[in-house]
């Protein structure tokens, strides 16, 4: 039985009251990605009451993360904790009146129905544009609201989409928009992450207790270091997307065996890049993470994790000195964004 007292500061507040706090302890809420803006959603929504919180991640936690991703800690790290464990571990101290269901593995094509499986709404935490798109497409394939949310440097972005509502993702954003600046390129500051996951929740706060009449209808946009603030209000859709308007979800028919290739013997993963490459461009991007070799051919680094990435014009990259294709995946998002 519900204890509502740990919740009656936020029941005081008359939007949500007695009644949208039922509401919040019966929704079930899915985050993908348990990075520094998952783990500030999941503080959130745990805290909140939220009764049940699915998060997922292919990650696990090391020293750099611990400047913004606020439920980790040096133990974590010596433990090379995965970050849904580790996320699960601090969260169950919070509110153990709740179910969270912590799941390492990589949101992809294959498992995302199974992890969207009776959830009233997908929340990103996610770094990077592929698993945005797969999200958006699945939510609006599954009439499932999509709250999309990104942070890097001092800016970031935030919108709630809702199918039949509301345009979507992709017809704000296309994968050819996007590249090159991640937290590891460019660098990223706590406060900004906090913001736009706070931003993010009040979202779909405002969604499981039914305040529609409140609910943002914008893509919003912030630089916090060089105040700035910009809102695009939602038009019509774009007559020509093909998710919202077509129903063609290409992020759901994009087989993975086509994206994510084991090169035998070489201790290689192949990725491929829906964009091609400007070598120059990348040479100079990666120029401040390792060592650089670029050729008329191809453009090489050497990462500080000690795996090497060659890129190809073609919009290939290989990913070597691993076979494990969410390692691969991993640094791919991490260096590459895309």
């Amino acid at each position: 039985m519900t204890d509502y007292t740990r919740y009656s500061r936020q029941m005081l507040f008359s939007p949500i009251g007695k009644e949208g706090q039922k509401r919040l302890n019966n929704s079930r809420v899915l985050i993908v990605g348990m990075g520094a803006l998952g783990t500030a959603l999941a503080n959130h929504f745990v805290r909140a009451g939220i009764g049940f919180v699915r998060f997922v991640d292919r990650d696990y936690v090391e020293k750099s993360n611990l400047q913004r991703q606020m439920l980790f800690d040096e133990d974590d790290v010596k433990a090379a904790l995965p970050k849904a464990i580790a996320a699960k571990n601090k969260l169950s101290k919070i509110n153990s009146e709740i179910v969270i269901d912590a799941i390492v593995a990589d949101a992809s094509v294959a498992n995302i129905d199974q992890l969207m499986d009776d959830i009233d709404i997908v929340v990103d935490g996610t770094d990077n544009f592929q698993t945005r798109f797969l999200l958006n497409d699945a939510c609006y394939k599954k009439g499932i609201p999509f709250v999309y949310g990104g942070a890097v440097s001092a800016r970031g972005m935030s919108a709630i989409f809702v199918p039949n509502e509301t345009p979507c993702l992709r017809c704000f954003i296309t994968s050819s928009d996007q590249g090159g600046q991640t937290c590891d390129t460019i660098g990223v500051i706590s406060p900004i992450v906090d913001i736009v996951a706070s931003f993010q929740a009040v979202e779909a706060i405002k969604y499981l207790v039914g305040d529609k009449k409140n609910q943002r209808k914008n893509l919003q946009t912030i630089d916090i270091w060089n105040n700035y603030h910009y809102e695009m209000k939602f038009t019509a859709p774009r007559k020509d997307c093909p998710t919202c308007q077509q129903k063609q979800y290409p992020a759901l028919n994009l087989a993975q065996k086509d994206i994510i290739t084991v090169l035998c013997g070489r201790e290689t993963v192949q990725i491929r890049a829906s964009e091609s490459f400007d070598l120059q461009l990348w040479a100079d991007r990666l120029q401040q993470i390792g060592t650089v070799q670029k050729t008329p051919f191809l453009v090489k680094v050497e990462l500080p994790e000690g795996e090497r990435l060659v890129l190809f014009p073609d919009g290939r990259v290989l990913v070597q000195g691993t076979e494990d294709q969410v390692r691969a995946k991993t640094l791919y998002a991490r260096y590459i964004g895309l």
